[in-house]
């Protein structure tokens, strides 16, 4: 079962993952999956996306309002929003929304994006995605705080207003996700939370928080995340031996009549001992 297939699905599963103590529930964006691509998929072998371009993504923000309105306790967060592709000042306000409204459950994890058919489809440029990504950083802090003044090269601003400001009196937390050095150090000087893509996480870790050190920054104010492929123990132990303070796992795919027995077996192998190490 795909977990956005229907408005009935999204409850259950979210339901179920709140009442049995998940911390968190991360969703992915693509805009569109176009259904022919030269672009090479970056987190496989064969280079190929392991979905097809049917593939129900919802829109990360409009789900994530869905979620908290039927939920009190668990975090929000995306994994990951396309940044480059969104306009930062609109953006500010949807996310600062969200934060507000949900008592300050949002966490907003970006990524750089890899994939050119899609950007081309948004009408964003590919190659400068670099640079945008970075100046966006700065143009959500600065809507999110009181500061509210920006000049880049992309976007300008002098005290302009924006409320409701996020719940969370340090803003939003940012998350960075990515699979190269170039990402990891990119997290440190910039990001609350660094999620790296990959089998082995340990290295682009030990360049993330050596790039805060040199920015001047505490190593360890960066949460640092990783998933946990296979969904086991001694998996997510492992994780945790490197540095992973968050561990994802992925619910059961099963129909959705048999989800809840499911979902409590999931809970009581993976969930709490994961939770409890």
């Amino acid at each position: 079962m795909p977990p956005f297939d229907s408005p009935e699905a999204v409850r259950l599963l979210v339901t179920l993952a709140e009442r049995h103590g998940a911390d968190s529930l991360w969703v992915p964006e693509h805009v569109v999956l176009p259904a022919e691509s030269c672009t090479r998929y970056p987190y496989s072998a064969d280079g190929v996306m392991p979905v097809p371009a049917e593939w129900p993504y919802p829109d990360p923000l409009a789900w994530l309002s869905y979620v908290a309105g039927m939920t009190s306790r668990i975090r929000l967060v995306t994994g990951m929003l396309i940044l480059p592709q969104r306009n930062p000042v609109v953006l500010a306000k949807e996310t600062a929304t969200i934060d507000f409204l949900s008592g300050g459950r949002l966490s907003l994890g970006v990524g750089l994006g890899w994939y050119r058919e899609e950007f081309d489809a948004v009408g964003v440029d590919f190659d400068n995605r670099v640079d945008r990504f970075e100046e966006y950083v700065h143009v959500l802090r600065a809507l999110w705080s009181d500061e509210e003044s920006f000049a880049g090269g992309h976007h300008r601003f002098h005290r302009a207003r924006c409320y409701p400001k996020p719940a969370q009196p340090r803003g939003i937390p940012l998350i960075m996700g990515g699979h190269s050095v170039a990402a990891a150090r990119r997290a440190g000087r910039l990001a609350d939370g660094f999620f790296p893509v990959g089998s082995d996480p340990a290295p682009l870790f030990a360049h993330c928080r050596q790039a805060a050190a040199e920015a001047g920054r505490d190593p360890d104010d960066i949460t640092l995340a990783a998933g946990a492929r296979p969904a086991t123990v001694e998996r997510a132990r492992e994780l945790r031996a490197m540095g992973a303070s968050v561990v994802l796992v992925y619910p059961p795919k099963v129909p959705m009549a048999d989800l809840p027995d499911a979902f409590a077996e999931f809970t009581a192998q993976v969930l709490a001992p994961i939770t409890a190490l």
